[in-house]
């Protein structure tokens, strides 16, 4: 394995921890536009605290997606084609979240008021339980012969390990989303955030619990490298606490800091346990590794001088939108 395939597989892991930090909280406020809010002046609100952000946050996933097609041709045509299905589902949930944005604040009719708002609060919620399920199939093995083609069937997609998964990182997503409410609003909805908050959390303990039970049989992290798995679920345990300790005194900062950095550990322990493979066999023998799944020296060598010209550019635009809208929210009843 050269330095630069090294490098490479960081990048694509810091891309989507960025993606997961930050269209995390977007899934989550994209879940609670119908349950959470009580009123159209409410979701109102809801959707204009993500509605500057969430299209730029998920270039963060296109971003990883392309840096993956041309870094690690292989990888991205073993994972691509053999999660098809699932990443199709993914793709439509996407987009019906994100024209229910638009397509809501057209409709004249509550009918059609009404629908958008389900599309972007059940798109949300299906995006974000389908990344946690196919994250969590490919870690724990799939059926890839010798020329990295995977013939999986049914179970090997849905099963307790994926499901569990896919629920936990939902749940993750949701009080994330609830801890940028409770930043970017004032008054009713901040104050209904934390209250929320209050009750899903103790749900979340219980399914991390349970994923770390499953992730210990369901794959080969724990057998492959013990210490550095148990120090990335301890860190995301203590992660999660501090989000929860934040709840409960109410420090709006450090619960949103907190839950996104819960997000940002699953895919570190994810990459973690993939290292230096990148698709995981049932035959150990068929893995892809890193070494052999890669781009030519050549071809990582030009996207690494341009990604590090073009990547300071982005990032100083990235600050600075969120800077521009970085003001709270009121609540309808303060207005009133």
């Amino acid at each position: 394995m050269t330095s630069l395939q090294f490098i490479w597989f960081i990048l694509i892991g810091v891309l989507f921890s960025g993606f997961f930090f930050l269209d995390g909280f977007d899934f989550g406020v994209g879940m609670l536009v119908k349950s959470f809010a009580k009123t159209d002046a409410e979701r109102d609100v809801v959707i204009r605290s993500i509605g500057p952000h969430w299209d730029g946050n998920e270039v963060w996933l296109i971003t990883a997606g392309g840096a993956m097609f041309a870094s690690f041709p292989m990888w991205y045509a073993t994972l691509f084609s053999g999660f098809y299905l699932i990443l199709f589902l993914i793709l439509a949930a996407l987009i019906f979240r994100g024209v229910s944005f638009e397509f809501r604040a057209n409709m004249r009719t509550e009918t059609w008021r009404s629908f958008w708002e389900w599309a972007s609060t059940i798109g949300s919620f299906c995006a974000a339980f389908l990344f946690g399920m196919l994250f969590t199939a490919m870690i724990a093995g799939m059926p890839i012969d010798k020329n990295g083609d995977m013939s999986a069937h049914f179970f090997d997609y849905v099963n307790l390990f994926s499901l569990v998964g896919g629920v936990a990182v939902t749940v993750l997503c949701l009080v994330h989303g609830l801890n940028y409410i409770r930043l970017k609003t004032e008054g009713s909805l901040r104050d209904r955030a934390l209250a929320w908050n209050k009750v899903v959390y103790p749900i979340l303990f219980a399914g991390e619990v349970l994923f770390a039970v499953l992730l210990y049989f369901s794959t080969d992290f724990f057998d492959k490298k013990p210490l550095s798995t148990t120090a990335i679920v301890v860190a995301l345990v203590i992660f999660t606490c501090l989000a929860y300790w934040g709840v409960l005194g109410n420090h709006e900062w450090l619960s949103f800091i907190g839950s996104g950095l819960s997000l940002i550990s699953v895919v570190v322990l994810i990459f973690n346990g993939l290292f230096p493979r990148v698709m995981i066999a049932n035959n150990p023998a068929n893995s892809l590794l890193i070494k052999n799944s890669s781009s030519s020296p050549y071809t990582l060598h030009l996207m690494t001088i341009l990604t590090f010209s073009i990547l300071p550019i982005v990032l100083i635009y990235f600050v600075w939108s969120y800077w521009v809208f970085y003001k709270r929210l009121s609540s309808p009843k303060q207005n009133a």
